[in-house]
């Protein structure tokens, strides 16, 4: 673009026209040096200079070869356990010894391979290779205080809150842990509703590993102990899935909805099999279902939670929580929406004698339940704001407890390796650390993890260093605690075990105090026969049966009325009282006024 611009000036004003022209080089000043000047130069001693004395620093970028890795597998069969024999069962490889031992050529052949291995022999008999040189050297006694550390949280990724109502710990390795997602708020649920559920990995908080695209969101989720890449989900539709990590992320088996249950399937549990493939469910319908995964279209058994024993799903508890032991393979115990426990027999033929024992429990739901990992006789139960330690020993009440908390405790489970710790998490985002044989009055430890609610918490089972606590808003919070509080001591074992043993024979000695009490008080008001000797028995009866009563709604609303009768009572009496008094004052006012007339009579 051509720029243009005008100068005005008058002619007046521009002065002589100016000529150039080339001519040569003149010099115009020639000024020499004076050495006499030299002398006046002074040199500045010292010089201030100043200096930049670090590391320069440039920016470069090198693209260098990827080092690419892929995961290989190699089946050798030559001389290892046949293809359809699991090494790790010990059942398998005891039957298949049997049937090896019975073969015509196998006394052949241990003859003649004797003589030339019989020098080997004797030497794996002189030297044991697999000698541990260190299993009789005490571990070190950690004499600082308890504490713990968050190492990783592990947020959901979708802008959807919702709760992680369960976590489950990969059996290899525990390096993986599946958490289910899900909103049990009465009608929370939406159309829109996000319903995946995720694998992260302990080490990558930033995505979840793997996704879990059930039909209806996930209300637990447990990893299969014997195959690593197969889980099984309780929906809140409740219906369950089967899931495999090497067949993609939606479920390979579901059963089919109207054989499953009514309510959401708040919690399935692998059971120890052969084969591995059988699991049960429990919801608050009141049923407990059996599965096995080769055939989801039904159930393979029903148990209907009447205590009445009657078999009648109108009369049903739900049921909130499932606790298995593997070495007790026969039993299970049930934590119900009343607040009823029932230890359960499966190996009954009928839902009478499948029903044992009924605990009292707590007024409110059952939230947790657990068995001792080392005294299977005794278990803990989260209800109420308290946590409360059972016996089987004992029916009536429990052994010990925890005094109420200021907020709902959601969640508990016993540690691993310490034998007398358990965790807990609370409604203010407290994960709470219990060491009874330290104190039982408070917890050892009590850490914030979040400023949400915690509803479920789950230990490491190898080492119980670490635990995952699942919040209200979906986050999942690693927390590492203390060498202390993983490490057993000698005789740990010994002093919990003593003092279970000691706290159920004071609940023994106390249960059998107030039987004694309640016969004595009940002969003693006993009539020698008659009517009064039946009204007096009847009485007793139903005192007794008061006293036995198996509803507590039933016993809160008859406290609330006989309340309200005797404050009836106390008003009424009252009133009477005013008004005697009232008539007594009249009374005495008109005697006054006749002697008052009397007197002035006398006087006139």
């Amino acid at each position: 673009m051509d720029m243009q611009y005008v100068y005005t000036k008058k002619r007046s004003e521009f002065g002589r026209q100016v000529h150039f022209q080339d001519r040569p080089v003149e010099i115009i000043a020639d000024i020499q040096p004076n050495p006499d000047l030299i002398h006046d130069y002074i040199p500045r001693n010292p010089v201030d200079t100043g200096v930049q004395n670090v590391r320069e620093f440039s920016e470069h970028w090198v693209n260098t070869v990827r080092f690419e890795t892929e995961h290989r597998g190699i089946n050798h069969v030559e001389g290892g356990w046949p293809k359809d024999v699991n090494p790790l069962e010990p059942d398998q490889t005891t039957r298949f010894r049997k049937k090896t031992e019975k073969e015509d050529g196998y006394g052949r052949a241990v003859v003649s391979l004797g003589q030339s291995i019989a020098h080997t022999i004797k030497q794996n008999n002189a030297i044991d290779i697999y000698e541990n040189y260190y299993q009789h050297i005490e571990a070190d006694v950690v004499e600082e205080a308890p504490y713990a550390k968050t190492i990783n949280i592990y947020r959901d990724p979708h802008s959807a809150r919702r709760t992680a109502n369960h976590i489950s710990w990969n059996a290899d390795g525990a390096r993986k842990l599946a958490v289910s997602y899900c909103n049990l708020g009465f009608q929370s649920a939406g159309s829109d509703t996000y319903i995946d559920s995720y694998i992260w990995d302990i080490e990558n908080p930033t995505k979840p590993d793997f996704y879990l695209k059930p039909i209806s969101p996930l209300v637990c989720v447990e990893f299969n102990p014997k195959d690593t890449h197969q889980l099984v989900g309780g929906c809140y539709n409740g219906q369950v899935c089967i899931f495999d990590t090497r067949k993609g992320s939606t479920a390979v088996e579901q059963s089919l909805i109207e054989h499953s249950h009514r309510d959401p399937a708040y919690k399935t549990i692998w059971l120890q099999s052969k084969s591995g493939t059988e699991f049960f469910s429990a919801s608050t319908d009141g049923k407990v279902l059996w599965w096995d995964t080769k055939k989801l279209s039904e159930p393979v058994d029903t148990l209907i939670l009447d205590i009445e024993k009657k078999g009648r799903l109108e009369n049903a508890l739900g049921a909130m929580t499932l606790e298995y032991e593997s070495t007790i393979p026969t039993k299970f115990m049930v934590g119900t929406e009343q607040g009823r426990i029932i230890s359960c027999n499966r190996k009954g033929k009928n839902d009478a004698e499948k029903i044992g024992t009924v605990f009292p429990g707590h007024w409110g739901p059952v939230y947790a339940l657990q068995r001792h990992p080392n005294f299977t006789k005794t278990f803990l139960s989260v209800g109420d704001w308290t946590v409360r330690i059972w016996s089987e020993e004992l029916r009536d009440d429990c052994i010990m407890w925890t005094k109420p908390s200021m907020y709902a405790l959601t969640d508990a489970q016993w540690s691993p390796i310490r034998s007398s710790i358990f965790y807990t998490t609370k409604m203010d985002g407290t994960l709470d650390v219990w060491d009874i044989l330290f104190k039982q009055n408070e917890p050892t430890l009590s850490l914030q993890v979040v400023d949400e609610p915690l509803h479920c918490l789950r230990v490491q089972e190898t080492h119980g260093r670490l635990v995952a606590c699942g919040s209200q808003n979906g986050t999942v919070t690693l927390v590492e605690v203390s060498d202390n509080l993983c490490t057993q001591g000698k005789s740990e074992k010994g002093l919990i075990s003593g003092m279970f043993d000691r706290e159920t024979r004071r609940a023994k000695v106390l249960e059998a105090r107030g039987r004694a009490k309640r016969d004595a008080r009940g002969k003693a008001g006993a009539p020698a026969g008659g009517e009064k000797a039946e009204k007096t028995t009847t009485d007793g009866a139903a005192a007794e049966s008061e006293l036995k009563e198996a509803d507590p709604i039933e016993k809160a609303e008859k406290d609330f009325w006989k309340i309200i009768e005797d404050e009836k009572r106390r008003r009424e009496r009252k009133a009477a009282g005013e008004d005697k008094g009232a008539a007594g004052e009249g009374g005495a006012m008109a005697d006054a006024e006749k002697a008052a007339n009397s007197t002035a009579h006398k006087a006139e």
